[in-house]
């Protein structure tokens, strides 16, 4: 493309009047005004106007009027509907918005008092990013949703858009050449609705594997993660000040090698392969180290001549090996850094206690000490980490806790610090799903410890885990994955069985819950409105990985870890 210089749409541009503009935006009334200023002051030489999500007619008419009124009607090129509402973050899981993420939040689908018409904006601002993935897909979907959920609103209004646009045989973006294209051309892939509703423990667990971690305990956002890195106040003067923290950012994306490699695996594994890639590149380093020093001997020497001839093939192989070797230099530095943040946090927070007993409360397996005695530890985590635990045990329990006992937890709580306006709501919403449905298990699998840390407790490591426990998961599928295992294979099960079913290419859209077609599917996407978070998605990995040939893509409304949801329900329990 040979792009030279981006700008954002709002910032102060000046005319670079012999250069064609390429404009890449949202059709929002504030964009459309500020293109047709730029038209008006004739910045540039053309322009390439590309809409993420399609353009309405009226605005449309709005650029128009602005050219013609600038007389550069010849100068707008081209322009565009790009249908690319939607981020992806893996080549396995898209998030809907970025920006005014709120609008489309847990918190706002659930608001008690929210007004229909703002419900349908939300609900219509999901579908428009949801047809815009399917449009870049080049898929009709068939779907499921759950009834009576704000799943089932989405699954409508989505079903219909699809329909009105294949109707529109002219102008369908399902036709010909895209469909060809996508890589779900020989069978059409399931859509499975879930409402966050049925699964509030999962995004307020914590969390053992890597990627999770790091998006539970570190500032990990769009796939940049940023630390703090305090430089310490050793060997400072009395009194001084301590040193400014650093911000550091780094990017964990597919290309890191090791984060594609390792971000599904418990942490310890992770501690561990750090410790072996710092080990092999040392003694790579030491090999071009030792060659280096032998090139440098005295000509004299016999031995050192014969070495030479043979060691010259050994120094080209390792000066070409350099950059490599700088590459695994830069990707050990990261993680050693970001794991070691995330080991910090684990320590102080005592996260694999919380772990542990979160995932017996889960699989309702014994607990082998009390919860008071957590919520009263004062060592034991933040007053967050208090709360998250008393919610998942309040949601996972079948019986409620009788009035004095939680009294008595409630004291515990607000002794520790704790904000109690997220188990006002949880209550409520417990009251709530009670007469509409049984809670959701968690399957009846459980963590085994392995003794403290064998191999990485050697003093070798510089990751210091004494203390921490080795805990292996076990492959335990979530409500999610349940429900998408039910579906994708069409199993018959309570839990699915009253799901509704639609099929855009169905010319009546009949509302069925019977599905037309009783083959598995190869392809599934599950999305989850009201938000999703790093525990499912790795979840819906591992359970894919045993099924071979089939593809499943995980999306939500937005992405969000403990900490956030925490903020959206105790906004939610203020009311």
């Amino acid at each position: 493309m040979g792009i030279t210089l981006h700008l954002l749409l709002h910032s102060d541009r000046d005319p670079i009047p012999d250069v064609p503009a390429v404009y890449f935006v949202m059709p929002t009334e504030e964009n459309i005004d500020r293109m047709c200023q730029d038209l008006r002051n004739q910045l540039y030489e053309s322009y390439y106007l590309n809409f993420i999500s399609a353009i309405s007619r009226s605005k449309l008419e709005d650029i128009a009027n602005a050219a013609l009124a600038a007389s550069a009607v010849t100068q707008v090129a081209k322009v565009f509907d790009q249908y690319l509402n939607f981020i992806t973050l893996e080549d396995d899981m898209f998030v809907l918005c970025n920006q005014n993420k709120e609008l489309v939040s847990y918190r706002a689908i659930n608001r008690p008092d929210i007004t229909d018409t703002e419900m349908e904006t939300v609900m219509d601002t999901i579908v428009d990013s949801l047809f815009c993935f399917f449009v870049t897909l080049g898929a009709v979907p068939i779907i499921r949703c759950s009834r009576g959920t704000a799943a089932e609103m989405v699954a409508v209004k989505l079903d219909k858009k699809l329909r009105e646009n294949l109707r529109d045989a002219r102008n369908s973006l399902f036709t010909g050449d895209t469909l060809g294209a996508g890589q779900f051309s020989f069978q059409r892939p399931l859509l499975v609705l879930v409402d966050r509703n049925i699964d509030l423990a999962t995004p307020l667990h914590h969390t053992w594997t890597y990627q999770a971690l790091v998006h539970d305990v570190l500032d990990f956002h769009l796939n940049r993660v940023n630390l703090e890195e305090s430089s310490g106040v050793e060997n400072s003067p009395a009194g001084a000040r301590p040193k400014r923290k650093n911000k550091k950012s780094y990017d964990l994306t597919p290309v890191d090698k090791f984060w594609q490699k390792h971000k599904g695996s418990p942490f310890p594994e992770v501690a561990e392969s750090v410790q072996q890639e710092l080990e092999s590149y040392r003694a790579q380093e030491d090999e071009v180290k030792r060659l280096k020093s032998i090139m440098g001997l005295e000509g004299e020497d016999e031995g050192a001549i014969s070495m030479l001839s043979d060691n010259t093939a050994k120094l080209t192989s390792a000066v070409s090996s350099l950059p490599e070797l700088l590459e695994k230099k830069r990707l050990i530095d990261l993680h050693t850094n970001v794991a070691t943040a995330v080991l910090e946090h684990i320590k102080a927070r005592k996260l694999d206690v919380y772990f542990e007993y979160e995932e017996k409360i889960m699989s309702k397996t014994t607990l082998d000490k009390s919860l008071l005695d957590i919520i009263s530890d004062p060592d034991a985590g933040t007053p967050e980490d208090k709360m998250r635990l008393f919610l998942i045990y309040y949601i996972s329990t079948q019986q409620a806790p009788s009035e004095a006992d939680l009294e008595q937890y409630k004291k515990a709580l607000t002794d520790a610090g704790c904000n109690l306006n997220p188990l006002q709501y949880i209550k409520q919403w417990k009251a709530f799903t009670k007469m509409a449905s049984a809670p959701a298990s968690y399957g009846s699998t459980t963590t085994k410890p392995m003794g403290l840390l064998s191999r990485v407790m050697n003093t070798g490591s510089q990751f210091v885990m004494e203390g921490v426990k080795n805990l292996v998961l076990k492959q335990q599928n979530l409500p999610v994955t349940r429900i998408l295992d039910n579906l994708m294979e069409m199993k018959s099960n309570p839990e699915t069985d009253d799901y509704r079913y639609f099929d855009p290419k169905m010319l009546r859209g009949n509302d069925s819950s019977v599905p037309r077609n009783k083959n598995p599917f190869q392809e599934a996407i599950v999305f989850v409105v009201g938000g999703g978070n790093y525990i499912e998605y790795q979840n819906l990995v591992d359970y894919i990985k045993g099924k071979q040939g089939k593809h499943i893509l995980y999306g939500c409304s937005e992405l969000f870890n403990a900490t956030q949801f925490i903020k959206q329900l105790s906004q939610l329990g203020q009311k």
